[in-house]
């Protein structure tokens, strides 16, 4: 009879544990699933990407003109009759304020409300290249450099933001050019 109580006393206690880990483990599952739920875990990564390759997107759109005119101006050993024109100058500058005006027209995704501010700067520095080639391609001799140094400042700027969300920073240079 002993045994019989101690072997009952064994199961009951037992019993008693496994009913309360499974208690247990159901409130952390409930707390986890209810912070899930509460906040949306937003991936800054895929966000910076995506918010990335959408610029390079809208300024592709736009310069075409601007590309055409630098390649045929920055072309070694060109013949007189491959450089630029007048014509063409007149399109990139155009090609250029329509980049100029689409970039101060972006907006920022929510999901980077962290990185909104530094994210801006940027593409107010590109903005403010495109614009300089713009103004710059209005000239009978026309110098890109001061616009390209703006350009390069921009970059950083992306850059940096790209780093603080452990990325490697992009080069929308390449990407537009």
């Amino acid at each position: 009879m002993k045994k019989f109580l101690v072997l009952l006393s064994a199961i009951t206690m037992a019993m008693a544990l496994a009913a309360c880990s499974n208690s247990d483990e159901s409130k952390i599952e409930k707390k986890e699933d209810q912070k899930e739920a509460a906040a949306p875990k937003v991936e800054v990564k895929k966000e910076l990407v995506k918010f990335y390759m959408d610029l390079g997107n809208k300024i592709n759109a736009k310069d075409a003109e601007l590309n055409s005119y630098v390649a045929k101006a920055t072309k070694e050993d060109a013949k007189p009759e491959e450089l630029p024109t007048a014509e063409d100058r007149a399109k990139a500058s155009e090609s250029a304020s329509a980049v100029a005006v689409e970039l101060n027209s972006v907006q920022i995704p929510t999901e980077l409300k962290e990185q909104k501010t530094d994210l801006e700067a940027a593409v107010k520095e590109y903005a403010a290249s495109y614009q300089e080639k713009a103004d710059e391609l209005k000239k009978d001799a026309p110098s890109l450099d001061a616009a390209d140094k703006t350009f390069a400042q921009a970059e950083e700027k992306l850059g940096k933001v790209f780093e603080s969300a452990k990325l490697l920073p992009p080069s929308l240079g390449k990407q537009v050019n």
